[in-house]
């Protein structure tokens, strides 16, 4: 069989995996040892990313003609591949964070819904929160003022209570 042929279903599977892609971030993984490794991949797969080593030819090919095509002048040394197609931020944001203890991993560049960041870009896109601690903090400030002015009622109707007690 030629290599071609065997490089193909590798293509193919990467293909497969950014077709629906919120987010692809890559990432220098050089340096890590097999337990932050094994950790690293431990917190992606629970944050639902995606996190597969790949040969850079390979992406290159099945980055061609998507979005993602940008990220090929960054396929240079050991790459891999953060992929989300839940929360856009996600890839991005859990590895910065494992990237403090581990100094080895590096950010390279990502592409963010449809748009190619620098790793400099990629830190300001991991210090964004994820979409449900974004939901929250609206739903709270949005539920704020309505429990205050309830208070504030409930408190005016005891007060007339007392005054008119006595």
């Amino acid at each position: 069989m030629a290599k071609v042929e065997l490089k193909q279903p590798i293509v193919a599977e990467i293909s497969e995996v950014i077709k629906d892609a919120q987010s692809v971030v890559l990432v220098d993984y050089r340096g890590l040892t097999v337990e932050e490794d094994t950790a690293l991949r431990k917190q992606l797969r629970e944050a639902g990313v995606n996190y597969k080593v790949y040969k850079n030819t390979l992406m290159n090919f099945a980055f061609k003609g998507t979005d993602f095509e940008s990220l090929a002048p960054y396929l240079n040394g050991p790459s891999a591949i953060a992929v989300s197609t839940d929360d856009a931020t996600a890839p991005a944001r859990v590895i910065a964070e494992f990237a403090k203890k581990a100094k080895n991993l590096e950010i390279k560049a990502g592409v963010v819904e449809g748009d190619l960041y620098d790793a400099k870009g990629m830190e300001a896109i991991a210090a964004i929160p994820s979409r449900d601690v974004l939901i929250s903090k609206l739903l709270g400030s949005l539920q704020s003022p309505i429990s205050n002015f309830a208070r504030v009622i409930k408190q005016i109707a005891e007060k007339d209570g007392e005054v008119a007690a006595e």
